[in-house]
């Protein structure tokens, strides 16, 4: 029988630019350590996402120690110090959550408004942020969509490769999904969808809902540009989802249960199964 491990890890600092892959992440309520603590936001506070702006996805942002590193090619590096607090500006997500930010430097405003050709303001999450997410374990969440993490596996990419080659596409990879943790070793496609409880080594993890995908699938995380309609159109043929509005899903979005170390390699142990049945999420989202 095969053992699932954790094969990925990758954390995503400003909400909706490129990930940070890494062997070892610190696991707290919010999720990966640094993960979507920042966010752009336009000038009424509300926020900046490749859903409107695929561009994004090329630009490159990594913390180290106290400072945020920006980069993207044919774009001049820029070093920021982190400000954790200060000034703070209004901001919003989805018109649904509305709370603030700590305003960080102008010359980084500056530097993305230059990339993206549209305002574009940096702001951090407050020292007392506090944001509940939803579902079957509801947790909490920095500037991420309403979940700490996504959880993706390779056999449920595989499967959905497979179809996408079957009728004449190419396969993507799995940055496509921006997922937090990839799961290897389990057989059967989209597992991740049946897991309540699981755990890796002392970081406990729970199943909110499973995740609902909008149009950032379609854009290469690569170079920033849609390259439509794959794979929402392969999903659309057998993922669709009545219980959420009939969106298309891949992956689960999950609350931290308890929090600790997470290396890749790590043997994932699943404690509780959901049952079979509708799902167990709740309907109001």
């Amino acid at each position: 029988m095969s053992v699932a491990r954790v094969s990925a890890l990758t954390y995503y600092p400003v909400k909706g630019l490129a990930g940070v892959s890494v062997d070892r992440a610190e696991i707290g309520p919010t999720g990966l350590r640094h993960d979507r603590n920042f966010m752009l936001v336009e000038p009424d506070g509300s926020f900046l996402s490749q859903r409107s702006l695929p561009a994004m996805a090329a630009l490159h942002a990594e913390v180290h120690d106290d400072v945020l590193r920006l980069s993207a090619v044919d774009a001049p590096d820029l070093e920021i110090p982190i400000r954790y607090d200060g000034k703070r500006r209004d901001v919003s997500l989805f018109g649904k959550w509305f709370g603030q930010g700590v305003v960080q430097d102008a010359a980084a405003d500056e530097w993305f408004t230059e990339r993206l050709g549209k305002p574009a303001a940096l702001v951090r999450v407050t020292p007392e942020h506090e944001r509940p997410g939803w579902g079957v374990h509801g947790g909490q969440t920095g500037f991420g969509d309403a979940h700490a993490l996504l959880i993706t596996s390779l056999s449920s990419l595989d499967g959905l490769n497979e179809r996408i080659v079957e009728h004449g596409g190419d396969a993507i990879p799995m940055n496509r999904f921006r997922p937090n943790i990839v799961v290897t070793g389990w057989p059967e496609p989209h597992t991740e969808d049946k897991v309540l409880r699981m755990s890796a080594g002392a970081v406990e993890i729970g199943y909110a809902a499973r995740s609902i995908r909008c149009a950032v699938p379609t854009v290469d995380q690569a170079t920033g540009e849609k390259r439509g309609p794959e794979p929402t159109r392969t999903l659309a043929t057998y993922r669709r989802q009545p219980d959420y509005g009939g969106g298309v899903s891949f992956g689960m979005k999950a609350a931290v249960l308890a929090g600790g170390t997470l290396h890749v390699g790590d043997e994932i142990l699943v404690h509780d199964w959901i049952p079979d049945g509708p799902d167990p999420a709740p309907s109001t989202r």
